[in-house]
């Protein structure tokens, strides 16, 4: 019977979450994930095999416990009808809050898509998983809005998700910009509807 963890897994993927989300998969060492997670190297190695299956792990807690309760509003029935503007504000709320790891740091996914660690296909896959997942979850939120042309949905959901994405990039160093890009993306969703309406 092997021994039993004497720690929080959930709060050591955080804590190591937090690293990899400012420093960046390579820019983490393991020195700075010992002291972030309180554990030494024996213990990372035997409880997630590898720097790369922790990282896996703290991916897997940002989706779960940052992106995906934000995505929830889109998706859950009942959809509101103005859940795209909920979500685009809440977003640029969390981009705008001083000091929060969302306006420091920006996405953790969009930051990992930048790194030499994409170069690896796994890595790849989750982040056009992730990109994919934000345009599903806009085309839901649309469709439930009231007017709104159903031929328009796929193609402003795209524009949308990639407004999303320049403007997580852009909060590491303008937080000021990565608010008006949401504003971008909350006057196409306006702009779309006024267009339907006149029709």
């Amino acid at each position: 019977m092997g021994r039993k963890r004497s720690f929080d897994a959930d709060e050591a993927v955080r804590a190591a979450r937090s690293v990899f989300w400012s420093n960046g998969y390579e820019g983490a060492s393991l020195p700075d994930l010992e002291a972030a997670t309180g554990l030494n190297r024996s213990s990372i190695y035997h409880a997630f095999g590898s720097k790369r299956g922790l990282f896996d792990a703290a991916v897997d807690s940002y989706l779960n416990e940052v992106i995906r309760p934000r995505l929830r509003v889109l998706i859950e029935d009942p959809v509101p009808p103005d859940a795209v503007r909920t979500y685009l504000s809440g977003l640029k709320a969390a981009l705008l809050a001083r000091a929060s790891a969302s306006s420091e740091n920006g996405c953790l996914m969009v930051n990992t898509a930048v790194a030499p660690i994409a170069k690896e296909e796994a890595v790849r896959e989750r982040i056009a998983a992730y990109r994919a997942e934000i345009k599903a979850a806009l085309e839901s939120g649309l469709t439930h809005q009231p007017d709104f042309d159903r031929s328009r949905v796929a193609p402003t959901a795209m524009a949308i998700t990639s407004l999303v994405v320049a403007a997580m990039t852009l909060t590491r160093v303008d937080s000021a910009a990565a608010a008006e890009t949401i504003d971008a993306a909350l006057a196409l969703v306006g702009a779309e509807t006024a267009t339907s309406e006149a029709r």
